[in-house]
């Protein structure tokens, strides 16, 4: 009788849905910007803004900041981000904030003395301003006109095939764009499957945007 039914067709599982947005490894999500691009009318973005439309997840990543707060980070193949922070990171919690991120520029700096101009005790990061070749922000955490010391934390990333640990440390600016705000993120980078050293450290500057949950749709 074995055989009498044919072969089973073998199905592959179910994506597990990762984060609030309850999106999984290769699922989509739709993004409408005719509200960002409406704020900021009048503005120059230091980089084209954002075209609405779908975006497929590559891979995620989560940082648990505190007992109460975690980071959830959705990226694409073109290493784009819709980052989240809710109460516990998990499907269906409600979303208390959501950006768009895409990347702007990136510095590998050579050795010890062009990583103290960026991170040193007087480094460019964490200062009050930030100058990215005439394009003026303004620093959005701390306060004072002293440096302020950078965010730090270690983000699990993971592409459905491998998990990484990845330590950053990171500065917020900003700048009036309109009726909006145009956000800069930089952020030291350092794959800890590299070991201690700086080798294959980068900094990274991404630009991005506030959103509201509607701009952004599970498909």
């Amino acid at each position: 009788m074995i055989g009498w039914f044919g072969r089973k067709d073998e199905k592959k599982p179910l994506p597990v849905e990762r984060g609030p947005l309850a999106v999984g490894i290769g699922g989509a999500l739709d993004l409408d910007f005719l509200s960002l691009e409406a704020n900021a009318l009048g503005g120059e973005p230091a980089m084209p803004l954002p075209l609405s439309g779908p975006f497929i997840v590559a891979a995620y990543g989560e940082v648990q900041l505190d007992a109460s707060s975690v980071l959830s980070r959705y990226y694409d193949d073109e290493h784009r981000m819709i980052q989240t922070m809710s109460g516990g990171g998990k499907p269906g919690d409600a979303v208390e904030d959501i950006s768009f991120y895409h990347p702007w520029d990136s510095v590998v700096p050579s050795g010890p003395q062009a990583w103290s101009r960026w991170t040193g005790p007087n480094g460019l990061i964490g200062q009050e301003h930030y100058d990215a070749d005439g394009i003026h922000f303004h620093r959005f955490w701390g306060e004072g006109p002293e440096r302020t010391a950078l965010v730090e934390f270690v983000e699990k990333v993971d592409d459905g095939e491998a998990l990484r640990s990845i330590h950053q440390t990171c500065m917020l600016y900003y700048r009036p764009l309109g009726q909006s705000r145009e956000m800069l993120l930089i952020n030291v980078e350092r794959d800890l499957g590299q070991g201690q050293s700086q080798t294959g450290s980068s900094v990274e500057f991404l630009i991005g945007y506030g959103l509201t949950p509607a701009d952004v749709r599970r498909v």
